[in-house]
């Protein structure tokens, strides 16, 4: 599963060196490698869980009331989790617990700018879900940055971070 941005040179085989992350020098797997697709979804769906029980608990969240605005609670939420999170932490709850951190493509924290681009540009959900040859969505590269796997296996689901080297 790729996207249209993949173009031509689209990843057709599965070399020693065609893997999620090797354009941008980053080991096959292990720590420091790309967070892989299933990782990633597993961080956010915990990350969704917990923002609409904030929104629930704080800001009065109910499905199904008022007009309709009130949906965006717990995207407001999310947006802020992932700007205080990230800028301070370098993981959300979520990340942390599937064992993720986000770093710039030169390996440092980013800083705020990049970390609200990021951020809102996962609120808007499409450029999250179009991805470029080594897994990064739109909203990574322009914020130049990429989700990284940490050092002690976090408590993914066996093929959840695409152990196949795929990334996909």
């Amino acid at each position: 599963m790729g996207s249209w941005l993949d173009g031509p040179r689209a990843r057709t085989s599965t070399g020693p060196d065609d893997y999620a992350g090797a354009r941008l020098g980053l080991p096959r797997e292990g720590p420091g490698s790309l967070g892989r697709f299933g990782r990633r979804l597993v961080a956010l769906l915990v990350d969704w869980a917990m923002c609409l029980l904030v929104a629930s608990l704080v800001l009065g969240f109910r499905y199904g009331d008022g007009d309709g605005s009130d949906g965006l609670r717990p995207l407001l939420v999310l947006l802020v989790e992932n700007v205080v999170l990230l800028a301070t932490l370098g993981s959300t709850f979520g990340q942390r617990l599937v064992g993720l951190q986000l770093r710039r493509l030169d390996g440092g924290r980013p800083g705020l700018l990049p970390v609200v681009v990021r951020s809102v540009l996962l609120c808007i959900a499409v450029p999250a879900l179009v991805w470029d040859r080594d897994g990064r969505g739109l909203h990574d590269k322009a914020a130049g940055t990429m989700l990284l796997r940490t050092g002690g296996r976090a408590s993914a689901p066996d093929g959840a971070d695409g152990a196949d080297g795929g990334g996909r």
